[in-house]
C-alpha cells in the first residue's frame, strides 16, 4: 500500500472531522463536522447551513484544513472547499439524522453542501503493532540520549 492509499484508508476510519477555515481577519477557526461522504480519491462532503460563518469564510478563503484523530491515529488533509447547492447530491447523501439541523428535510432552503478536494495530507499511525514498535524505539532513543526517528509506515506526507 502506498502512502496515498494509506492516508485514504485511515480517513475511512473516521465519521467526524475538524474543519479549519480562515476568518476575514485571517484568524483560523475550527469546528467539528460529520463527514457526509468520502470518495475513493479523498474528496469529502459535509452538510451545513447557508447562514453559517464557514460559508462566508470559504467564499473568501477556499483553502481549508480537515483533521481527524483518535487515540492512536491522526490525519491532516489540506484542500480546496466549495459551497455547492446540488439537490441531487443532497438527495444522494441525505441522512434522516440531519433533520435536527434541517427540520424541513432534504428540501430545507437553508441546507447546502461543502465539498473539499484534497491537495495533500499527512498521517501518523501508532495503532496496533506499530504503536508497540514506536514505544520500543522511543524507549531505546531515550535510554541512548538520541533523537528518535519515525518510519514512513507511521508518518508520511502525501501530495494528492
Amino acid at each position: 500500500m502506498n502512502h496515498q492509499e494509506r492516508l485514504l484508508d485511515l480517513m475511512e476510519n473516521f465519521r467526524t472531522a475538524m474543519l479549519v477555515t480562515r476568518q476575514g481577519d485571517d484568524e483560523m477557526t475550527s469546528r467539528p463536522m460529520a463527514v457526509a461522504d468520502l470518495s475513493e480519491n479523498g474528496e469529502m462532503w459535509f452538510v451545513t447551513s447557508k447562514r453559517s460563518c464557514k460559508v462566508d469564510e470559504i467564499g473568501h478563503h477556499s483553502v481549508v484544513l480537515v483533521t481527524f484523530q483518535n487515540s492512536s491515529q491522526f490525519v491532516s488533509v489540506s484542500g480546496v472547499a466549495q459551497v455547492i447547492d446540488d439537490p441531487a447530491k443532497i438527495d444522494e447523501l441525505w441522512s434522516e439524522s440531519w433533520k435536527i439541523w434541517f427540520p424541513e428535510g432534504k428540501d430545507d432552503p437553508d441546507l447546502t453542501l461543502l465539498h473539499v478536494t484534497p491537495t495533500g495530507g499527512e498521517y501518523w499511525d501508532n495503532s496496533g503493532l506499530k504503536g508497540l514498535k514506536y514505544l520500543v524505539k522511543a524507549g531505546i532513543a531515550y535510554m541512548q540520549g538520541e533523537q528518535m526517528s519515525t518510519s514512513d509506515d507511521v508518518n508520511a506526507s502525501v501530495e494528492m
